[in-house]
C-alpha cells in the first residue's frame, strides 16, 4: 500500500510531553468497528468495564535502559568530535547495535569515549570501537567492559532516550526515570518504553483482578527503530527493525488455555501483539518463542490470536499506525484518529490510549 495513505495532519499542542496525573486518569478512546457504537470516550480507569471474567491482558514486561550515550569519537590522525549513539539492540554480552549521530562521519575503527562531553579528563567515561558500520546511521559498538560490569557503566553513563518528538521540545530530566517506565518493568533491555503500559497503577491492577481479568507477562525489547520514519513510498519496500524477546513455554499454554475456554485475549501495546503474533500459528495455537522479530503488520494482515488491542496513538505514516489500522480497519482508525485530533485527545508515548477491537473478516 502508499505509505502516505496513513498520513494525517497532528497539531503540536496535541503532543503530551508529561504522562496524566495519576496514571490511569488518561482518557481512553474505544474503538468497536463491529458494534453499534463505533467510537466512545472514556478513562483508563474504566478499562474493567470493557472486559469479561476470563478475559487474559498480556503485557511486554521489559525494562527501559538509560541508553542515550554521549561521547567524544577519537580516530588516529584526527581531532576529537563529540557523538551520540541510541543503543537498540544486544547481540552480546559487550555488543550493542546502536543508531549513531552525526553517522556520516563514523568509520569502522573508531574509539568513542561515552559520558564524556569535553576534551580533558576522561574518568568515568565508557569506550567502544566501532566495530561494523551500516545504514542509516546504524553502528556495531564492541565495548571494552562486557556483561554485568557493562550494565552498570551503562546506567552510569547513560540518558533515558526520549522520543525524539518529546526530546526536541524538552530536554530528558529526573522525572523520566520514572514516567517512562512501566510499574511491572523487570526485564532489562529496551530502549523505548512499551507505552501503552504506562498507563496501568496498583489500583487499576486490583480493579482488574475484582473482575476476574488474568495477567500475563512477555517480554520484547523495544528498540530505538520504532521511532524511524517510513521512508520508502510503498509499504513492501519497508524494511523493519530487528527487536528480541520470548513467550515462555508456561505462558504460551496460559494463554491457549484461555482461548480454549472462550476468553480473548488483549494485548497491551503494539510490542505485546507483535511478539504474539509472532509466537502463533495460523490456528491460533500460541507456542513457545524466542528470538528477534522484524513482523510488519499492515491492512491485509490476517490476525491469529489477538482480539483486543490497547495502545497508545501513533505517528502518522509510521508503522504503528499502519498495525491498528490493520487491526480496527484502515477508515475507522482514520475516523478514530481524527475524532481524537478534533476532541483534545494527547498523543504518543505519555498521551492518551484506545482500546481497539479487532475488526470482523
Amino acid at each position: 500500500m502508499r505509505v502516505d495513505l496513513f498520513d494525517f495532519d497532528l497539531p503540536d499542542e496535541r503532543i503530551a510531553l508529561r504522562p496524566a496525573e495519576p496514571r490511569d486518569s488518561a482518557r481512553l478512546l474505544v474503538v468497536d468497528p463491529n458494534g453499534q457504537t463505533t467510537l466512545s470516550d472514556h478513562r483508563v480507569s474504566d478499562l474493567p468495564s470493557f472486559l469479561r471474567a476470563g478475559d487474559a491482558l498480556v503485557f511486554n514486561d521489559t525494562k527501559v535502559i538509560p541508553a542515550q550515550l554521549e561521547g567524544i569519537r577519537h580516530r588516529e590522525g584526527a581531532g576529537g568530535q563529540q557523538v551520540s549513539a541510541t543503543l537498540h539492540m544486544r547481540i552480546g554480552a559487550n555488543k550493542w547495535k546502536a543508531f549513531a549521530k552525526p553517522g556520516k562521519r563514523i568509520k569502522e575503527g573508531d574509539r568513542i569515549a561515552f559520558g564524556h562531553s569535553g576534551e580533558s579528563c576522561m574518568i568515568g567515561t565508557l569506550d567502544a570501537t566501532v566495530e561494523e558500520k551500516g545504514e542509516a546511521g546504524e553502528v556495531t559498538l564492541a565495548f571494552d567492559l562486557s556483561g554485568p560490569a557493562l550494565d552498570e557503566a551503562i546506567a552510569a553513563v547513560g540518558h533515558i532516550p526520549l522520543p525524539p518528538y518529546i526530546a526536541a521540545k524538552r530536554p530528558e530530566d529526573e522525572r523520566d526515570r520514572a514516567d517512562y517506565q512501566t510499574i511491572y518493568a523487570r526485564e532489562e533491555g529496551a530502549v523505548a518504553a512499551p507505552t501503552a503500559g504506562l498507563h496501568f497503577t496498583s489500583a487499576l491492577f486490583e480493579a482488574l483482578d475484582k473482575a476476574g481479568i488474568e495477567r500475563h507477562f512477555v517480554t520484547l525489547h523495544v528498540g530505538a527503530g520504532t521511532f524511524l520514519p517510513v521512508k520508502a513510498d510503498d509499504t513492501a519496500d519497508h524494511k523493519m527493525h530487528l527487536e528480541s524477546g520470548y513467550v515462555s513455554a508456561e505462558i504460551a499454554a496460559r494463554l491457549n488455555a484461555v482461548r480454549e475456554r472462550g476468553g480473548r485475549i488483549i494485548c497491551v501495546g503494539t510490542t505485546s501483539l507483535r511478539l504474539i503474533e509472532s509466537a502463533a500459528e495460523a490456528s491460533g495455537q500460541i507456542k513457545a518463542w524466542a528470538g528477534a522479530t522484524g513482523i510488519f503488520i499492515t491492512p491485509g494482515y490476517r490476525f491469529k490470536a489477538v482480539d483486543i488491542l490497547m495502545t497508545n496513538f501513533h505517528l502518522p505514516r509510521s508503522t504503528l499506525f499502519m498495525l491498528v489500522s490493520a487491526f480496527a480497519g484502515f477508515e475507522t482508525m482514520h475516523a478514530a484518529y481524527k475524532h481524537a485530533i478534533s476532541t483534545g485527545y494527547r498523543f504518543y508515548s505519555y498521551g492518551d490510549a484506545s482500546l481497539l477491537f479487532r475488526k470482523d473478516t
